[in-house]
Protein backbone atom coordinates (compact mmCIF):
# COMPACT_ATOMS: atom_id res chain seq x y z
CA UNK A 1 0.00 0.00 0.00
CA UNK A 2 1.01 3.08 -1.17
CA UNK A 3 1.38 6.46 1.27
CA UNK A 4 -1.06 8.06 -1.56
CA UNK A 5 -3.42 4.88 -1.08
CA UNK A 6 -3.16 4.99 2.96
CA UNK A 7 -4.31 9.09 2.71
CA UNK A 8 -6.65 8.08 0.14
CA UNK A 9 -8.24 5.59 3.01
CA UNK A 10 -8.35 7.66 5.80
CA UNK A 11 -9.49 10.75 4.08
CA UNK A 12 -12.36 8.37 3.05
CA UNK A 13 -12.66 6.85 6.46
CA UNK A 14 -12.46 10.20 8.41
CA UNK A 15 -15.29 11.55 6.38
CA UNK A 16 -17.65 8.56 7.03
CA UNK A 17 -16.68 9.52 10.53
CA UNK A 18 -17.23 12.78 10.26
CA UNK A 19 -20.79 12.45 8.28
CA UNK A 20 -22.31 9.68 11.11
CA UNK A 21 -20.78 12.14 13.75
CA UNK A 22 -23.06 15.11 11.76
CA UNK A 23 -25.63 12.68 11.79
CA UNK A 24 -25.47 11.34 15.40
CA UNK A 25 -25.46 15.43 16.84
CA UNK A 26 -28.27 16.44 14.26
CA UNK A 27 -30.40 13.43 15.36
CA UNK A 28 -29.68 14.70 18.89
CA UNK A 29 -30.30 18.35 18.08
CA UNK A 30 -33.86 17.74 16.81
CA UNK A 31 -34.44 15.48 20.18
CA UNK A 32 -33.55 18.61 22.21
CA UNK A 33 -35.43 20.89 19.59
CA UNK A 34 -38.91 18.33 19.52
CA UNK A 35 -37.93 17.77 23.25
CA UNK A 36 -38.68 21.40 23.98
CA UNK A 37 -41.53 21.55 21.60
CA UNK A 38 -43.34 18.62 23.32
CA UNK A 39 -42.87 19.63 26.93
CA UNK A 40 -44.28 23.33 25.83
CA UNK A 41 -47.48 21.53 25.73
CA UNK A 42 -47.58 21.73 29.51
CA UNK A 43 -51.84 22.09 30.17
CA UNK A 44 -54.63 21.52 27.61
CA UNK A 45 -57.54 23.63 29.03
CA UNK A 46 -61.06 23.98 27.21
CA UNK A 47 -61.33 27.38 26.18
CA UNK A 48 -64.31 29.25 26.20
CA UNK A 49 -65.02 32.57 23.91
CA UNK A 50 -66.73 35.73 26.02
CA UNK A 51 -67.86 38.61 24.21
CA UNK A 52 -68.62 41.00 27.28
CA UNK A 53 -65.92 41.55 29.20
CA UNK A 54 -66.86 39.70 31.83
CA UNK A 55 -65.04 36.88 31.91
CA UNK A 56 -62.79 37.74 34.86
CA UNK A 57 -66.23 37.78 36.84
CA UNK A 58 -67.61 34.57 35.44
CA UNK A 59 -64.57 32.65 36.61
CA UNK A 60 -64.57 33.86 40.09
CA UNK A 61 -68.40 33.20 39.96
CA UNK A 62 -67.62 29.44 38.75
CA UNK A 63 -65.12 29.09 40.94
CA UNK A 64 -67.61 29.99 44.12
CA UNK A 65 -69.66 27.33 43.18
CA UNK A 66 -67.37 24.01 43.17
CA UNK A 67 -64.81 22.61 45.21
CA UNK A 68 -61.20 22.79 43.87
CA UNK A 69 -61.86 25.57 42.10
CA UNK A 70 -59.44 28.60 41.72
CA UNK A 71 -58.57 31.32 38.81
CA UNK A 72 -54.91 30.32 38.14
CA UNK A 73 -54.02 33.21 36.16
CA UNK A 74 -55.44 36.63 34.74
CA UNK A 75 -53.90 38.36 31.54
CA UNK A 76 -55.05 41.79 30.34
CA UNK A 77 -54.43 42.16 27.10
CA UNK A 78 -54.24 45.40 25.41
CA UNK A 79 -58.15 47.48 24.96
CA UNK A 80 -59.88 45.33 22.05
CA UNK A 81 -57.66 42.76 22.27
CA UNK A 82 -58.73 40.26 24.84
CA UNK A 83 -57.87 39.06 28.16
CA UNK A 84 -57.50 35.30 29.52
CA UNK A 85 -58.53 34.36 32.32
CA UNK A 86 -56.99 30.68 33.37
CA UNK A 87 -59.34 28.89 36.11
CA UNK A 88 -59.30 25.36 37.53
CA UNK A 89 -63.47 24.41 37.56
CA UNK A 90 -63.40 20.79 40.00
CA UNK A 91 -60.19 19.77 38.76
CA UNK A 92 -60.81 20.36 35.35
CA UNK A 93 -58.91 22.95 33.69
CA UNK A 94 -60.47 25.85 31.63
CA UNK A 95 -59.87 29.49 30.14
CA UNK A 96 -61.62 32.04 28.97
CA UNK A 97 -60.96 34.20 26.47
CA UNK A 98 -62.90 37.50 27.03
CA UNK A 99 -62.09 38.77 23.13
CA UNK A 100 -65.33 40.86 22.24
CA UNK A 101 -68.13 40.35 19.85
CA UNK A 102 -66.45 38.11 16.86
CA UNK A 103 -67.84 34.74 18.67
CA UNK A 104 -70.62 33.93 21.00
CA UNK A 105 -71.52 31.13 23.41
CA UNK A 106 -73.97 28.67 22.52
CA UNK A 107 -75.37 25.29 23.39
CA UNK A 108 -72.92 23.71 21.22
CA UNK A 109 -70.80 23.90 24.53
CA UNK A 110 -71.98 23.20 27.94
CA UNK A 111 -69.79 22.35 31.12
CA UNK A 112 -71.62 19.41 32.77
CA UNK A 113 -71.85 19.06 36.38
CA UNK A 114 -72.89 15.22 37.65
CA UNK A 115 -73.84 16.31 41.76
CA UNK A 116 -74.13 13.85 44.38
CA UNK A 117 -77.73 14.31 45.32
CA UNK A 118 -80.82 16.45 44.38
CA UNK A 119 -79.51 18.89 47.07
CA UNK A 120 -77.00 19.51 45.46
CA UNK A 121 -78.51 19.98 41.88
CA UNK A 122 -80.62 22.34 43.38
CA UNK A 123 -77.73 24.79 45.09
CA UNK A 124 -76.24 24.66 41.64
CA UNK A 125 -78.93 25.33 39.47
CA UNK A 126 -80.80 28.26 42.15
CA UNK A 127 -76.71 29.64 41.66
CA UNK A 128 -76.42 29.28 38.37
CA UNK A 129 -80.09 30.45 36.88
CA UNK A 130 -79.61 33.63 39.23
CA UNK A 131 -79.62 37.01 37.79
CA UNK A 132 -80.33 36.70 34.57
CA UNK A 133 -79.68 32.84 34.03
CA UNK A 134 -82.47 30.91 31.98
CA UNK A 135 -83.71 27.42 32.54
CA UNK A 136 -84.03 25.04 29.87
CA UNK A 137 -84.74 21.67 29.66
CA UNK A 138 -83.27 17.93 31.03
CA UNK A 139 -81.32 19.50 33.32
CA UNK A 140 -79.93 22.09 30.97
CA UNK A 141 -79.44 26.06 31.97
CA UNK A 142 -77.75 28.78 30.51
CA UNK A 143 -76.46 31.36 32.69
CA UNK A 144 -76.54 34.72 33.19
CA UNK A 145 -72.78 34.99 31.03
CA UNK A 146 -74.57 32.85 28.55
CA UNK A 147 -72.54 30.10 29.01
CA UNK A 148 -74.62 26.75 28.93
CA UNK A 149 -74.48 23.65 32.09
CA UNK A 150 -76.09 20.35 32.61
CA UNK A 151 -76.80 19.58 36.26
CA UNK A 152 -77.93 16.67 37.30
CA UNK A 153 -78.37 13.70 40.34
CA UNK A 154 -75.55 10.83 39.82
CA UNK A 155 -78.63 8.74 40.36
CA UNK A 156 -80.16 10.26 37.21
CA UNK A 157 -76.87 8.64 35.09
CA UNK A 158 -77.84 4.95 37.20
CA UNK A 159 -81.11 5.18 36.23
CA UNK A 160 -81.28 6.24 32.60
CA UNK A 161 -78.02 3.78 31.92
CA UNK A 162 -78.48 0.75 34.00
CA UNK A 163 -78.83 -2.51 32.62
CA UNK A 164 -83.30 -2.52 33.29
CA UNK A 165 -83.98 -0.92 29.96
CA UNK A 166 -87.64 -0.78 30.92
CA UNK A 167 -86.43 1.79 33.92
CA UNK A 168 -83.97 3.49 31.95
CA UNK A 169 -86.73 4.17 29.24
CA UNK A 170 -88.98 5.27 32.07
CA UNK A 171 -86.48 7.45 33.45
CA UNK A 172 -85.93 9.13 30.23
CA UNK A 173 -89.24 10.15 29.85
CA UNK A 174 -90.21 11.19 33.12
CA UNK A 175 -86.79 13.52 32.61
CA UNK A 176 -87.58 14.76 28.99
CA UNK A 177 -90.51 16.86 30.91
CA UNK A 178 -88.75 18.28 33.25
CA UNK A 179 -86.23 21.85 33.50
CA UNK A 180 -84.42 21.13 36.61
CA UNK A 181 -83.69 17.28 37.10
CA UNK A 182 -86.05 16.22 40.20
CA UNK A 183 -84.88 12.33 41.13
CA UNK A 184 -88.19 12.05 43.60
CA UNK A 185 -90.22 12.39 40.37
CA UNK A 186 -87.73 10.41 38.59
CA UNK A 187 -87.74 7.04 41.15
CA UNK A 188 -91.60 7.16 41.71
CA UNK A 189 -92.48 7.05 38.49
CA UNK A 190 -90.28 4.11 38.06
CA UNK A 191 -91.56 2.39 41.15
CA UNK A 192 -95.35 2.74 39.23
CA UNK A 193 -94.23 0.59 36.81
Amino acid sequence: MTLRSTWLSVKVVSRCFLATVESFLVNIQRRIYFGRYLNMITEIRTCLWFDSGLGQEAAKFYCSLLPNSRVDAVYLGEPGHGNIINFTLAGAPYQILDAGPHFTLTEAVSISVETEDQAETDRLWSALTADGGEESHCGWLKDRYGLSWQVYPKRLTELTFGADREVAAKAIEVMMKQRKIDIAAIEAAVLSN
